[in-house]
């Protein structure tokens, strides 16, 4: 089981590896703004799309 990340920890992953959030979220078929608002805490990613972000971000644990 993966552990679950903080959002200052996903931040500091992409910043090392050169990732920006905006080619991660076109990559995998989100909007930008859609995923700077789970990065950000304004949607929790309790269901829907925001929890699938989440979980591919490594933010939440995979059900």
């Amino acid at each position: 089981m993966k552990k679950v990340k903080t959002p200052e920890q996903v931040k500091t992953e992409f910043h090392s590896k050169g990732w920006t959030f905006s080619s991660w979220a076109r990559e995998h078929g989100y909007r930008e703004q859609e995923v700077y608002r789970v990065l950000n805490g304004f949607s929790k990613g309790k269901y829907g799309k925001a929890h699938e972000i989440a979980v591919k971000l490594g933010l939440k644990a995979a059900a």
